[in-house]
């Protein structure tokens, strides 16, 4: 039975429906029909002699109407064996006692005589009275307006229960087929309605061609591809991918999760995934997309758990539908998740999903087209805007990040009630994004924080700016999301390889805001803790996995297995911090002879709160250490470019 939107029932399912209650209604009435006539007729095989009490009821009722009792009082002449002949009606009970007394007790439908006199107890004799049942006598008891509300009543229980009944069949039913699994029609989209991800576009080639022309795979003898899983971060544009193959091929689209197969009763799972599998292939050709497919998880064995655990039960049928005794022609398994290892192996195999496509994040170029993209759909927006600017100041970013951030700039834009969206809104939607909306924690600090927190901040912008790792864009002491200042530091460009002196920058930017700190006061802060915690990652990574220690070991303990990989760190610990240890005396000598500039812009930021990283770079030439670092300085970091990128969020916790 299917359901409709907003959990409607279709046309179809109502009938269904409907006829499914009339056959049950009717079954009843057949089979109480059907008692009443064999009643009837053991009357007719069995005739009673005319002078028997039983006769005289069925000839003449008359004489028990006279006189109405309860049953309490029919029970009380059983029990001292004063009733002669009891009849039984479809509404009352006629009593005839022994000493020529006659009364009648209602009995609607004839339940109390079933119940209590028809069915005695085993350890009873037999009763030393007659029983006799009269189909054809109705003493009159349901005249009145009590008696129709009695009748109103049992039909109303009776088609309660059917109603129940029906109910229940129904929703067993819907939870069989899992929902009326939800098939639309081919999207309207494709794959240059997708911007960037040209590699995993180039992948989904053959399974696009299998799906327009299948016989020319059939001519060839090549088995086609079965199914299709797409990893990759959150928001890259999966189920866009998804959406667009289906729209390239003119195939109808399945859309559910992983967790669609899940249900509260046994063996549900199995009819779902059956359900699934044969909807498909009677409207083939159809894309299947099965979003965060790790909610699947992976089958469980004597050692984790129950091997015949339900989880276990839905992937083996969900393997067998995909490679199994059927043929799928026209039926294309997508899947996507963030986190491929969670998966069964088996389903990873070829056969299963022939192939594993990376979604990667858009570079600076594909940026570029999505801000264009989404900027286009507002209604106003300035002039002023740079895409390409946005671009670099958005590296890293997912699709939907860019997306937040043009409709962030609008709340910004519409806050300030401005008439259309401008460069300046565009930026800080970035920082909201990036690191978070400015709080009002910097009411609750006094002078003296304010200065610690400038003195911090300093650190890092200037150890950046010296080193050239990355862009300072600017200098903040306003807290924002959970940081109490920030240096906002961008990378030129999108970057995947990192060399050991880039990462020794990297540890030497971070640790720059605790050295300025130990410079300028003496002691260091709690503020350093986030600092202090990415350092050591970095570090730990670099002497345990990348080969970067100063010992020269190459040994990664990646390779090891995670039981043993655990009794190795204390090595590696060792290591890292003795890497960062000199990495820090390194950072505190590189702050000591640029002191000046360090007060300086300490004293700009206690100030004005916000400091442009050229500010920092004018300071910089303007000091006895220009030649020696303008040509450490990309090209563009002397042009004072901004050139955004990966942000280095560098606060007080």
């Amino acid at each position: 039975m299917k359901a409709g939107k907003n959990g409607r029932w279709t046309r179809h399912g109502r009938r269904r429906l409907l006829v499914a209650f009339a056959v049950l209604v009717a079954v009843l009435i057949a089979i109480g029909s059907g008692v009443l006539r064999h009643r009837a007729a053991q009357q007719r095989d069995h005739p009673l002699p005319a002078t028997s009490i039983v006769y005289q009821m069925r000839q003449d009722p008359s004489p028990w109407t006279h006189t109405e009792k309860d049953a309490s009082h029919m029970l009380a002449d059983i029990r001292e064996k004063r009733v002669a002949a009891i009849g039984v009606t479809l509404d009352a009970m006629l009593v005839s006692t022994k000493s020529g007394a006659r009364y009648f007790v209602t009995d609607r439908f004839a339940v109390f005589s079933q119940t209590l006199l028809l069915k005695p107890d085993k350890d009873e004799s037999a009763p030393d009275y007659q029983i006799a049942w009269l189909p054809n006598v109705s003493v009159g008891t349901d005249a009145g307006i009590g008696a129709w509300l009695g009748m109103v009543r049992d039909s109303a229980s009776m088609l309660v229960s059917l109603l129940i009944l029906a109910l229940m069949f129904w929703y067993m039913r819907r939870e069989m087929k899992g929902d009326a699994t939800p098939i639309t029609a081919p999207p309207d989209m494709s794959f240059d309605d997708v911007i960037g991800a040209g590699e995993a576009k180039a992948a989904l080639d053959d399974i696009k061609a299998y799906l327009r022309d299948p016989k020319s795979f059939t001519k060839m003898g090549i088995r086609p591809p079965c199914g299709v899983l797409m990893t990759g971060g959150p928001g890259v544009g999966k189920t866009r991918l998804a959406q667009a193959l289906a729209g390239e091929c003119g195939a109808h689209f399945i859309a559910i999760t992983g967790s669609f197969f899940s249900a509260k009763y046994y063996g549900v799972g199995i009819q779902k995934v059956k359900h699934l599998f044969r909807t498909a292939r009677k409207r083939g050709p159809v894309v299947i997309f099965i979003d965060e497919a790790d909610g699947l998880a992976a089958r469980t064995t004597s050692a984790s758990g129950s091997a015949d655990a339900e989880s276990n039960r839905i992937i083996n049928q969900l393997l067998a539908e995909m490679d199994g005794f059927e043929k799928n022609e026209g039926v294309i398994l997508v899947a996507a998740t963030n986190f491929p290892e969670n998966l069964d192996e088996a389903l990873r195999r070829p056969g299963r999903f022939d192939r594993i496509v990376p979604v990667r994040l858009p570079d600076v170029s594909d940026r570029v087209k999505i801000f264009e993209y989404y900027l286009g759909k507002l209604p106003s927006r300035a002039a002023d805007i740079d895409c390409d600017q946005l671009a670099r100041l958005t590296v890293g970013l997912s699709p939907a990040s860019l997306s937040m951030i043009v409709n962030q700039a609008g709340l910004i834009a519409r806050k300030q009630g401005a008439s259309s969206v401008c460069a300046e809104h565009l930026r800080e939607a970035v920082k909201i994004v990036r690191i978070g909306d400015v709080s009002g924690a910097q009411k609750a600090l006094d002078a003296d924080e304010v200065r610690r927190v400038g003195v911090h901040e300093a650190g890092h912008g200037i150890v950046a700016a010296l080193l050239g790792a990355g862009v300072l864009e600017e200098l903040t002491v306003l807290p924002r999301g959970g940081a109490l200042g920030m240096a906002l530091i961008t990378k030129p460009q999108d970057k995947h390889l990192y060399r050991r002196s880039e990462l020794e920058n990297e540890l030497m930017v971070l640790l720059g805001g605790r050295n300025a700190e130990l410079l300028v006061f003496g002691e260091a802060s709690s503020g350093a803790a986030q600092d202090l915690q990415e350092a050591s990652r970095i570090s730990l990574e670099m002497v345990s996995r990348l080969g970067f220690g100063r010992e020269g070991n190459l040994f990664s303990l990646a390779a090891l297995p995670r039981e043993s990989a655990g009794r190795q760190l204390d090595g590696a610990i060792e290591q890292a911090n003795a890497l960062l240890n000199e990495i820090d005396e390194r950072c505190l000598e590189l702050l000591r002879r640029n002191e000046s500039i360090l007060h300086d812009v300490t004293l700009a930021l206690t100030s004005t709160e916000t400091v442009p990283g050229a500010y920092v770079y004018d300071l910089i030439r303007r000091s006895e250490c220009r030649p020696a670092l303008s040509q450490a300085w990309p090209p563009r970091l002397r042009r004072h470019a901004v050139c955004p990128g990966r942000t280095i969020r560098c606060g007080r916790s």
